[in-house]
């Protein structure tokens, strides 16, 4: 903390030439900074000095020091300023009679102290600040000090400052509890604030790095309450895993009180968004502790004014826009002083003994001075268990870990086994749930029947419960958190959280043979508290405390029904809520795992086949989708028949994968069968078989069938609003096919008007932020830009996709889709370069999950060749139309839509580069085929001879372009109007372009 001066303009006093300084341990800095603030404000000079006296130093000597500071001096009275355990109360006793009578004037105080001050300190007659309001505070401190109490002006009062000190910020949350031992790291702790201070906006991310047990954790914490005053939002993320870490950042947007639908990808996004703007908190910490596999987490990281504090192992942070901040053990003298606070019983030379023997490392000293001063045992007794290496034939300890902390956890685990054996049977079962946070319901809610012998009197027996959990917490060895959780019993809102490294070191004393039945009662137990029905977005609080113990359980390896059931709803969760990457993971060594343990033709493995092709399906990953999905489709036929409902699903997915791979013409045949199947073994009402026809209707609409899609999308939507209501979810899907349809047509004006409705009506329903709200405000958008409404449009659009972003993510199918007609607007009404790169982003998506011979990835180069000529590089652009060209007609065919609209675009870019008699060639044949499967009133139609015609004229034949211009420009007036934007420009002659636009599959 550095010096700060006031002037006296507030106040309306002159200023005081007689500085004061503040004295104050570094755990009350909050309430340094808050009062020398006060003072500034009253025009007083304020001066701080870090109490802090080595302790090698007479107590004495360093106390009288203080009077040679000019001016008064304020002392901030607590435990840490008195550092009990370094220092004795006697030693503070003398220390105060000798040094405060002589000097009384120049001596102030105030307390904040919890507890029982020596009683030498009457002579300092301090001011309580504890307990009161922040105007009481402010005028006991100035009594104290001999200062006038009057108010100050309100112009001067709300001068922005740190807050007072009893005031949490306006968000705070899951931040752990204060540790009354932390010792020392004064320099860290400085390092990391004058860093984070100086840090400029989205460069504020500092990762406190170093091994298991250094305090990383601790640090951190200790962090946020020296320094959370100056922040209005405060807000810590376990991020032991993705899925924790997703939670957390989903809460926040809760807190921030964000309006978001229930998915967690939404309510995160919305959290990323809000924290990225400053709105509607600017001063924000996110604490993101345990990231110890940055990979998991980077991408979701803060950006924006505010802090990212990082506690983690893992070095890579610093490739990641995170500067790393070494966190090494405690320097002997924090060793020492830590240690006598723990351990009063212990001299000086004995902490010193034992920081010796033990490394200096935080969390072993914790542990081992805890039960040194339970016990009766010399420190010379306990060291030379150490250096004898204990009793290692009881208990073993990784040997990842130096000898010294073998030992030592193997005397202090010995000693808990010979106490209180409960303990160390629920820390072996506490080691079958992942590191970090077990739900105590987990535990508490499960059955005798099944659990070993040694743990049902513990699980049962609520004495013996708190015994052993008690005896855990004595030694440092678990921490009991509170917290809200997913179910509404009392005792959902606790956790037990056991640290990364105690976990590996108890794991690994336990036998293979012991470790069957503690893996089989965590799984059973996991498997009791899954809800059963992931598809219930009010369950994924719940699944999202499962998620992370699956692995560590090895549920993938049981046979039982129930644990079976687990891994498919777990997997179900991850689809739905948007935890894609996770999913896959899981998903692929739960199949892989399935054929091992079952058999590659075993039920449940075409069960979670499905389920991970689902998650595969929504990350564009259609062909490794198609690879496992082909054989479940052929076993199923072969095994159960054609008309088995476990193929027909199989098969209604392999369609699905061939619509994404762009093999339309396979999926429709295979759709068609399908519908038709259906039909004959549920009905024409059930929702199976019009599940069947969307399908064929959306096989029909990538084959460029607009009309054949309308008539069966038609269909669906009146038999759906007819069986299912209007508001279904399903009926609204329906109507935004239908007009897309429409719009595909050109019949944009019909389209709009359904979309209008259908939009409410989504938004009502579904919610405004949804994927298929988003689809139907979409389609609206595009309807109305076709309609020559771009300025609406064009807002209406940027705004689809940055929410589409937000919600299901930059890479999602969908979001691509919608960038890819941003970037065709961008290209003709805004910024040409923002087109570009937005286009090459697409492009780049789809060629590396697609392939370059897929036809969106040829449709999405077609729409960045008009952009490379619109910027002037027309050879470039040339090249990259006709290999669109090509590549389109190769996927689908010459007569397909995509493949007319190619050949339009081709034929301007020849045309512009001389090469006339080729552009008019390909116009002219474009033209008829545009005619022949479109309709010559079509907009594709229409613009191909609008083309054609001025490629004649090109070619100087008038005539014919006269007669081919006045024949297009009338349809167009009659199918569009006179006025329409597209008629204006075909008559004065502006040549038109065909925007690709990907369609859902």
């Amino acid at each position: 903390m550095t010096t700060g001066t006031g002037t006296s303009g507030g106040a309306g006093r002159p200023p005081v030439t007689e500085p004061i300084t503040i004295s104050f341990a570094g755990f009350n800095r909050a309430w340094a900074a808050w009062i020398g603030h006060r003072l500034n404000l009253r025009g007083y000079q304020v001066s701080f000095q870090r109490w802090d006296p080595p302790v090698t130093e007479s107590l004495e000597t360093s106390f009288a020091d203080l009077v040679l500071a000019p001016g008064k001096v304020l002392l901030i009275l607590s435990d840490w300023y008195f550092q009990l355990g370094p220092r004795t109360v006697p030693e503070w006793n003398t220390a105060l009679r000798n040094v405060v009578p002589p000097h009384r004037a120049r001596f102030a105080a105030v307390s904040v102290a919890s507890g029982a001050l020596p009683t030498a300190t009457t002579a300092l007659a301090p001011s309580e600040l504890t307990g009161i309001g922040e105007r009481e505070a402010e005028r006991r401190v100035l009594l104290a000090l001999g200062l006038p109490t009057d108010r100050l002006p309100a112009r001067v009062n709300a001068t922005p400052g740190p807050r007072f000190p009893l005031d949490t910020p306006e968000v705070w949350g899951a931040v752990p509890r204060r540790n009354t031992r932390f010792t020392g790291r004064e320099t860290l702790l400085n390092e990391a604030y004058h860093y984070l201070s100086e840090a400029g906006e989205g460069a504020g991310v500092l990762t406190l790095n170093g091994m298991s047990g250094v305090g990383k954790t601790q640090l951190a914490a200790e962090y946020v309450y020296r320094f959370g005053s100056e922040y209005d939002v405060v807000w810590w993320i376990s991020a032991e895993n993705r899925g924790t870490y997703r939670r957390g950042l989903a809460e926040l947007s809760t807190a921030l009180g964000l309006r978001t639908g229930d998915e967690y990808g939404e309510r995160l996004r919305a959290a990323l968004d809000a924290l990225r703007r400053g709105d509607p908190y600017a001063k924000w910490l996110i604490v993101v502790d345990g990231a110890d596999e940055p990979e998991e987490v980077w991408d979701l990281l803060p950006t924006g004014p505010g802090h990212v504090l990082i506690s983690s192992r893992n070095t890579d942070w610093s490739q990641h826009n995170s500067r790393l901040l070494d966190v090494p053990v405690y320097a002997r003298d924090e060793s020492v002083a830590f240690i006598r606070r723990r351990a009063p019983r212990l001299d000086e030379a004995e902490a010193d003994r034992l920081a010796e023997a033990l490394g200096d490392m935080p969390l072993v000293l914790d542990q081992a001075a805890g039960w040194l001063n339970d016990s009766d045992i010399s420190i010379e007794q306990y060291i030379a268990l150490l250096e004898e290496g204990g009793d290692t034939s009881v208990v073993k300890v990784s040997a990842d870990f130096p000898a010294a902390f073998q030992t030592a956890w193997s005397i202090l685990l010995n000693r808990l086994r010979d106490t209180v054996p409960e303990s160390i049977d629920l820390l072996r079962l506490c080691t079958y749930f992942a590191p970090g946070l077990i739900p105590v319901w987990f535990l508490r809610d499960l059955p005798a029947k099944g659990v070993p012998e040694q743990l049902v009197g513990l699980l049962n027996d609520p004495l013996r419960w708190n015994r052993a959990v008690n005896q855990l917490r004595q030694y440092s060895v678990v921490r009991l958190e509170s917290h809200e959780g997913a179910t509404e019993d009392a005792q959902s809102g606790e956790s037990l959280y056991l640290h990364r490294m105690v976990h590996q070191i108890v794991h690994s004393d336990i036998s293979a043979e012991e470790g069957v039945g503690l893996a089989d009662t965590v799984r059973r137990a996991l498997a009791l508290a899954d809800p059963g029905r992931p598809t219930d977005t009010r369950n994924w609080p719940r699944y999202a405390e499962i998620v992370p113990h699956l692995k560590y359980a090895d549920v993938l390896h049981s046979t039982d029904a129930d644990v079976q059931r687990l891994v498919l709803n777990c997997l179900r969760y991850m689809y739905l809520s948007g935890e894609y990457d996770a999913g896959r993971t899981f998903g692929q060594r739960a199949l892989e795992t399935w054929r091992e343990v079952l058999g590659a033709e075993h039920p449940r493995v075409w069960d979670v086949t499905h389920h991970y092709a689902n998650v595969l399906r929504t990350l564009g990953e259609y062909g490794p989708t198609e690879r496992i999905e082909r054989p479940a489709v052929e076993f199923l036929r072969r095994t159960k028949g054609e008309e088995d409902l476990d193929h027909l699903r199989a098969a209604g997915g392999l369609a699905a994968d061939l619509r994404g791979l762009g093999r339309f013409e396979e999926a429709k045949e295979l759709s068609v069968w399908l519908a038709d199947t259906y039909r004959e073994l549920v009905g024409p009402e059930d929702s199976r078989y019009l599940s069947a026809q969307n399908n064929v209707a959306a096989s029909l609409r990538l084959l460029g069938d607009y009309e054949g899609a309308l008539a069966i999308d038609r269909r669906i939507l009146e038999d759906r609003r007819r069986l299912l209501a209007r508001r279904h979810p399903w009926t609204l899907f329906s109507e935004i096919s239908y007009a897309t349809d429409l719009r595909l047509l050109g019949r944009n004006e019909e389209a709009c008007s359904n979309l209008e409705m259908s939009v409410r009506e989504n938004q009502l329903v579904m919610g405004s932020d949804h994927p298929q709200t988003l689809r139907a405000e979409f389609g609206l958008a595009m309807g109305r830009y076709r309609q020559g409404q771009r300025q609406e449009a064009g807002i209406a659009l940027a705004s689809v996709v940055e929410r589409c972003e937000r919600v299901i993510g930059g890479r999602h199918p969908t979001t691509l889709l919608f960038l890819a007609s941003l970037s065709s607007f961008l290209r003709e009404h805004g910024d040409i370069d923002e087109a570009r790169r937005t286009g090459e982003r697409v492009d780049l998506s789809y060629r590396r999950t697609l392939g370059d011979a897929h036809p969106y990835t040829a449709g999405v180069r077609g729409n960045l060749a008009l952009i490379l000529r619109n910027l002037g590089e027309r050879e470039q652009a040339l090249e990259m139309s006709e290999e669109a060209l090509v590549t389109m007609e190769r996927a689908v065919g010459a007569w397909h839509p995509w493949s007319l609209g190619c050949a339009v675009n081709t034929a301007a870019i020849r045309n512009v580069l001389g090469d006339v008699e080729s552009a008019e060639r390909l116009t002219a044949k474009t033209a008829v085929q545009a005619a022949e499967s479109l309709g010559r009133t079509h907009p594709l139609t229409l613009s191909a001879r609008i083309a054609h015609a001025a490629d004649l004229r090109a070619l100087r034949k008038r005539e014919a372009a006269d007669k081919e211009e006045s024949a297009a420009l009338d349809d167009l007036a009659q199918t569009l109007g006179p006025q329409h934007v597209h008629t204006v420009s075909a008559r004065s002659r502006q040549r038109p372009f065909w925007d690709f636009e990907p369609q859902t599959t």
